[in-house]
């Protein structure tokens, strides 16, 4: 009697109580067409929900408080109500709802349903009450500020979930009469429940979309990156995570995840904008010009990089904290839907720069991107389920197979470029070959991507492509430049190794083909010496190079050279020499003299010609111009000097002697380090004084 007399008194309460209509806050749902949550909706079935407005629903609970005093057949029992006036407080009506859920929890079948207290109505109203004081639009109470208040409404809204659900699993044909009433009144304040804790997550996920480090403010990118959400405060994280339990529990888990999935999302892209990130077409970047698209490509991989470091291991700390425990399964999604579309509009990028001219300039830019999504991928496999970081890495993969095989014919064009490029007028000087700078470096600055291009080689250069059939066979070239190429493949080396001998033997065949422009051997020699030295010079200034080729072909290029600087000697000083040659310059023991003047006279004119010729030629290398300049010396000082000691007598002093040695040996010796200076105005006025 006791029991039937209280369920009395809060019906006589709600009577009295029946507020005035308030003015109701909207109710904002945050949807998104676009965006997709998986999430497992078995572990909490949904209830049937219709919308109704604060007021509505209040006295849609004074009704049910009705029905269900009605049902009870416990209109007999009102006599009391008018003496005792008591309010039952939230504290006071737990411990019926907590042993009613208990009861309805334990449940085997669905034919002993324990009798539903007419408290149910008045904890139900008492829950809405709750949720007003926070969603009223004369209310000035936030969730988050007052944490009694704040426990005293979870509670409330958890246990009525709890009911709800309940309910909604004992609705089946046979019990729907029985607890439809119930099941009405518990789903329209979850609903309003539901409505409020959405709209709360939002405001708290909104204030946290300025949380992201910007990149700029640190030199060090690792400083983040343990440390990249310090700035949102643990209480509202708490808060969020509090939120998140009770919209899942309660069968709301689809609007919590699309609510925080669209703010994160959005709050990415503007981190990212933020930085500089544009999203640019493919269409767009096959109209850019280069010089353009390489600032873009600079900004993308800086982005890129910082996402990777920073947005995204900040995403999943946040998606982690929020999701915690048994909704971790729920945190993985969301944070595996961002790192997806964050990932979409960074291969967008990249696809679209595979697809552009392939042109020698380019490969250095191409091989950035696809170092970048390397590291990409890296990162991901650390943050991501493996599941998802399989996912991306397939498609991060295929992207980067593109940019591969890109890389790998633009810097194979190399060969194309070198067989192509017949020159007509020979280099002045003998100099280096602007192709054999441009070669060399290009190699030298390739070689900074070694591995990248050794992984690129080794799964596209033949498999992928089948590059061979793209370039003349070498039953083509000359039988001298074949021999050559054989002789210094040396063991097999690796595909990129391969590459970079092909091309500098290529370079070589170039090389010997434009020497033979000079119409004088010697300049001939000269030219194949420069420019062997140079290709020399940088293969030993890049230890990555010089790796990749081994030493034995090293070696074989300086024997090489060598043999250049043979022949330039015999072209050039051997017939100088044989006027000092003391072979028929007397006869009987006695030196004729007429055989002796034409030879000094020859040796001048000959010795004068090469210095004013070979003083116009160009050895840029100073080792190398060195080496010439002690090598002729040593040969011509000695004999000169012997010659002219032995015949030099035989000339009085005076204008006969003046004419015909016409060169000291300390003369000879100045004269031959001005050769190879490059100085085509040289005078010999000094000389003729």
């Amino acid at each position: 009697m006791e029991k039937n007399s209280f369920a009395s008194k809060s019906i006589s309460f709600n009577e009295r109580r029946n507020p005035p209509p308030k003015k109701e806050k909207s109710n904002r749902l945050i949807k998104s067409s676009s965006f997709t949550v998986h999430v497992d909706r078995s572990r909490f079935p949904r209830p049937p929900k219709r919308t109704l407005s604060s007021n509505e629903a209040m006295r849609s609970i004074m009704t049910s408080d009705g029905k269900e005093t009605e049902n009870n057949d416990v209109a007999g029992e009102r006599e009391g109500e008018e003496e005792d006036h008591h309010q039952p407080t939230l504290v006071e009506l737990n411990e019926e709802i907590d042993d009613l859920i208990e009861k309805l929890a334990s449940l085997d079948d669905n034919s002993n349903l324990p009798e539903i207290p007419r408290t149910l109505a008045t904890f139900a109203k008492m829950v809405q009450l709750e949720i007003e004081k926070y969603d009223s639009s004369e209310s000035t109470l936030k969730f988050g500020q007052d944490m009694d208040q704040d426990s005293i409404l979870i509670n409330a809204v958890s246990r009525i979930s709890k009911l709800s659900n309940l309910f909604t699993k004992l609705s089946s044909d046979e019990t729907v009469r029985k607890v439809s009433p119930s099941l009405s009144l518990t789903t329209l304040v979850v609903q309003r429940a539901m409505s409020f804790m959405e709209e709360e997550l939002r405001v708290l996920l909104e204030d946290s979309t300025t949380t992201y480090p910007p990149r700029r403010s640190s030199s060090n990118e690792e400083e983040f990156q343990d440390n990249n959400y310090s700035m949102i405060d643990e209480e509202r994280i708490a808060n969020m995570r509090t939120i998140g339990s009770l919209m899942i529990f309660a069968g709301y888990e689809t609007e919590c995840c699309q609510v925080y999935s669209v703010l994160r999302r959005n709050a990415f892209k503007e981190a990212m904008q933020r930085e500089g990130f544009e999203k640019i077409s493919i269409d767009e970047v096959q109209k850019m010009q280069w010089e353009s698209l390489e600032g873009h490509i600079g900004n993308w991989i800086k982005i890129v990089k910082y996402v990777a470091n920073v947005l995204l291991p900040g995403e999943k700390k946040l998606c982690d904290s929020v999701f915690s425990d048994e909704h971790s399964s729920i945190g993985e999604a969301m944070f595996s839907n961002l790192a997806r579309s964050a990932v979409i509009l960074f291969l967008n990028f990249a696809e679209a720069i595979s697809l552009t001219k392939r042109s020698a300039e380019r490969l250095f830019k191409v091989l950035d991107i696809y170092d970048t999504l390397s590291e990409l991928i890296t990162a991901l496999d650390k943050i991501c389920s493996k599941e998802c970081a399989n996912d991306l890495r397939s498609e991060l993969s295929s992207v980067r197979r593109r940019l591969g095989e890109a890389a790998v014919c633009i810097f194979c064009d190399l060969e194309n470029s070198i067989k192509n490029d017949v020159a007509r007028n020979p280099v002045p000087g003998g100099a280096v070959h602007p192709l054999t700078r441009y070669t060399m470096n290009y190699l030298r600055y390739a070689c900074d991507f070694k591995e990248t291009l050794e992984q690129v080689f080794s799964l596209h250069h033949t498999t992928e492509l089948n590059l061979e059939a793209l370039e003349p066979k070498r039953e083509h070239q000359d039988e001298d430049s074949q021999d050559y190429e054989d002789k210094n493949q040396g063991p097999k080396q690796t595909p990129f190794a391969a590459e970079l001998i092909t091309i500098m033997n290529l370079l070589d065949v170039n090389l010997e083909a434009k020497s033979k422009l000079y119409k004088d051997p010697s300049l001939r020699y000269i030219f194949l010496m420069n420019n062997g030295r140079y290709i020399l010079q940088k293969i030993k200034e890049s230890a990555e190079i010089n790796d990749l080729v081994g030493n034995n072909f090293r070696r074989t290029r300086s024997s090489e050279l060598r043999g250049y600087h043979k022949s330039y000697q015999r072209e050039t000083w051997s017939r100088v020499l044989q006027c000092l040659n003391q072979e028929g310059l007397q006869v009987n023991n006695k030196v004729q003299k007429p055989v002796l003047k034409e030879r000094f006279k020859t040796f001048n004119q000959m010795f004068d010609e090469i210095h004013k010729t070979q003083s116009a030629w160009v050895v840029s290398d100073e080792q190398l111009q060195s080496e010439l300049r002690v090598s002729i010396s040593s040969v011509m000082i000695p004999a000169y000097r012997s010659f002219l000691a032995r015949f030099g007598q035989h000339f009085t002093h005076g204008r006969q002697r003046e004419k015909y040695i016409k060169y000291q040996p300390e003369d000879i010796e100045t004269t031959i380090e001005e050769l190879f200076d490059g100085n085509q105005n040289l005078s010999m006025a000094r000389r003729k004084n």
